[in-house]
């Protein structure tokens, strides 16, 4: 019954769709098993039909970009998946950007700097796209997605009605938002970002000098979910765990970056397994040694 459904789905709305397929490719960690279903919406409106339909009937859900900042459980995902890389498209009118949720975060920035619009110089290189970006409030090098941000149109699987809410409504903290503190309510459709003109060749240059100290300080070349935990208030969360002696340290195939021990990454067969008992050592030990509680920043999904 529930693929009948699911097959009208991809009828009915325009959609793409895979069956079982494991979800590790999908995501940056390349960690998780096997998903039962997968859409993969060719607009916005699909992506709304869709998990419309999919709350309506009663079928367990959930929406990603990405992957950048997910853990999948190695036993996979008993539901669908629905994905929204396909929801790219970006446009500029004077200084305001508007993006789909499935844009990637790169391309934005790239599409910034050609109209020489400054504001999300910050973004360039970061593996997400606008959607979970708006989701997590995402940020590097003191700011973040909710200074530029004007507004963003989403779908409220509640009611299913299309809303369109302003910075304020969005309840932005940080790595927070309305998006996250509700769960799977919100699905965020596209996002508008209000920037100021600049130069250019300024712009490329703090873009360039973003990425150098990415690749210089970052474990760009394994798979990873990015930032591991949040910044801890008044403490670098890396030098915490690094303070601890964990830089290198391995559970399984998870292991702390000797690069940056602010990230865990896959250095071969990890599990999820493996990645949460890693997350929960760290967590013990920061405890234990310095007495500070650091929270995870990656989503893992359940």
């Amino acid at each position: 019954m529930t693929e009948k459904i699911l097959n009208g789905i991809v009828s009915k709305y325009e959609c793409e769709a895979k069956k079982n397929q494991s979800i590790a490719p999908y995501t940056s960690f390349r960690i998780g098993g096997c998903v039962d279903f997968m859409l993969f919406p060719q607009s916005t409106e699909a992506l709304a039909g869709a998990c419309c339909e999919l709350k309506e009937k009663g079928i367990r859900f959930m929406v990603m970009g990405n992957g950048s900042n997910l853990l999948f459980p190695d036993h996979g995902y008993r539901g669908v998946v629905v994905v929204t890389t396909e929801l790219k498209n970006i446009t500029v009118n004077g200084n305001i950007i508007t993006a789909e949720c499935g844009a990637s975060l790169t391309k934005l920035a790239g599409s910034a700097l050609e109209n020489s619009l400054t504001g999300f110089e910050f973004a360039y290189g970061i593996p997400g796209s606008v959607g979970g970006a708006v989701y997590m409030n995402a940020g590097a090098y003191v700011s973040e997605v909710s200074e530029v941000l004007k507004s963003c149109t989403c779908f409220d699987t509640n009611t299913c009605e299309i809303l369109t809410l302003d910075n304020a409504d969005c309840d932005f903290s940080y790595r927070n938002s309305i998006f996250e503190k509700s769960g799977n309510r919100y699905v965020i459709l596209d996002a508008v970002f209000e920037l100021s003109k600049g130069d250019k060749d300024v712009i490329r240059a703090q873009m360039n000098e973003f990425m150098s100290k990415r690749r210089e300080k970052q474990p760009l070349e394994y798979p990873s979910a990015g930032s591991a935990f949040k910044r801890a208030p008044g403490y670098f969360t890396a030098k915490l765990i690094d303070d601890a002696g964990l830089k290198g340290f391995c559970i399984g195939g998870a292991q702390v970056s000797t690069k940056h021990a602010g990230f865990i990454i896959n250095a071969g067969g990890a599990t999820a397994d493996d990645v949460t008992s890693l997350m929960k050592h760290i967590q013990k030990t920061v405890k234990e040694k310095f007495g500070v509680d650091i929270e995870g920043e990656i989503r893992i999904v359940e």
